[in-house]
């Protein structure tokens, strides 16, 4: 059983230094609770201890409240579990912005998701006002200067020390003969060091749209994640292609899902299989496994990966790998 830690251990840092040192790794989300029990939060997290790289905690997500992410994030970290940190534009001005950027610091939170954030008029409170007084880009900027030169960007000085690790969202596309990944480029000039994209269930056109950011001449050691999710049913994979913003999922994918008997294992299985192709398309440094509503697939899924990548280290064929008790198998 996960239980919560009696003290904390240190986790901080290792999400940035298995992508330093090559490793494929897989990252998840947990969108925190509404609600003041850190209870509530651990039983969503605690489940992917041990097993993903790093775990997003959502800030607002939805423009709909939620416990915040510095603490979300905090509380994951006090438990072992290495948090990356959903940090907005909507909800601060720029003095908030930095006050919460230097409390992060404080509390060794290192890996940040810079984000817009969705418009308020989506939420539940849509007479909310929206601040954006930074962008994303603004942002990042702000956390380098805290970073890298210790001051705040109008020039005070910033005493202590942050070690962020600075990251962006980014949506794939199948690429046209004359595009450019004109607005990845401007994250990467101001700051950001890794992304997370949205969902991109297809290897074409991620391996055409990766082939394309190395003939753009996007850096080595800018870290790419490939958003993917174990879908629950084909008709929710339908869902997310028509209402959710830059998701790429082939219609074969989800008429599989459609035609299988067990639509959520079904959808763990394609999940695998994916993550499989993935490892072996240069550039591709992990992936960031979402799942809406489906919370309990995604340690499913990485347990699963990890058998099957370990088989194939041993030589043995992946479909070989044999399931831990109470698991199902993974067909190939």
């Amino acid at each position: 059983m996960n239980k919560p830690l009696s003290q904390s251990i240190s986790v901080s840092g290792s999400f940035e230094r298995s992508l330093r040192e090559g490793r494929f790794v897989t990252t998840a989300e947990v969108t925190p609770p509404v609600s003041t029990d850190r209870s509530e939060l651990l039983a969503k997290a605690l489940p992917l201890r041990g097993l993903a790289d790093g775990v997003n905690v959502t800030d607002g997500a939805g423009a709909r409240a939620h416990m915040s992410s510095i603490a979300a994030a905090y509380i994951l970290q006090e438990n072992g579990i290495e948090p990356i940190m959903q940090f907005t534009c909507r909800d601060r001005n720029r003095i908030a912005i930095q006050n919460d950027l230097l409390g992060a610091a404080a509390l060794d939170l290192r890996n940040l998701l810079v984000l817009r954030g969705d418009d308020p008029k989506q939420g539940d409170q849509p007479d909310a006002k929206p601040v954006f007084d930074l962008e994303t880009k603004t942002l990042l900027q702000t956390a380098v200067s805290i970073r890298d030169r210790g001051e705040l960007p109008h020039g005070r000085k910033v005493t202590g020390k942050a070690n962020f690790f600075l990251g962006a969202a980014e949506a794939p596309v199948d690429p046209k003969p004359d595009w450019q990944p004109a607005g990845l480029k401007i994250k990467i000039e101001a700051g950001a060091q890794f992304a997370q994209t949205q969902f991109c269930m297809d290897i074409g056109v991620v391996e055409r749209y990766m082939r394309r950011l190395h003939e753009a001449r996007v850096p080595d050691d800018f870290f790419f994640l490939i958003g993917i999710a174990p879908m629950r049913s084909g008709k929710s994979g339908r869902w997310m292609k028509k209402n959710l913003f830059g998701t790429i999922i082939p219609d074969e994918m989800i008429d599989r899902m459609e035609k299988a008997a067990d639509p959520v294992k079904e959808g763990q299985r394609i999940c695998v299989e994916f993550m499989q192709q993935l490892a072996e398309i240069p550039g591709v440094a992990g992936v960031h496994i979402m799942a809406p509503n489906n919370d309990e697939s995604i340690p499913e899924v990485i347990s699963a990966f990890g058998r099957r990548q370990r088989a194939v280290r041993a030589g043995a064929p992946a479909a070989a790998a044999k399931p831990e008790s109470g698991q199902f198998t993974y067909l190939g």
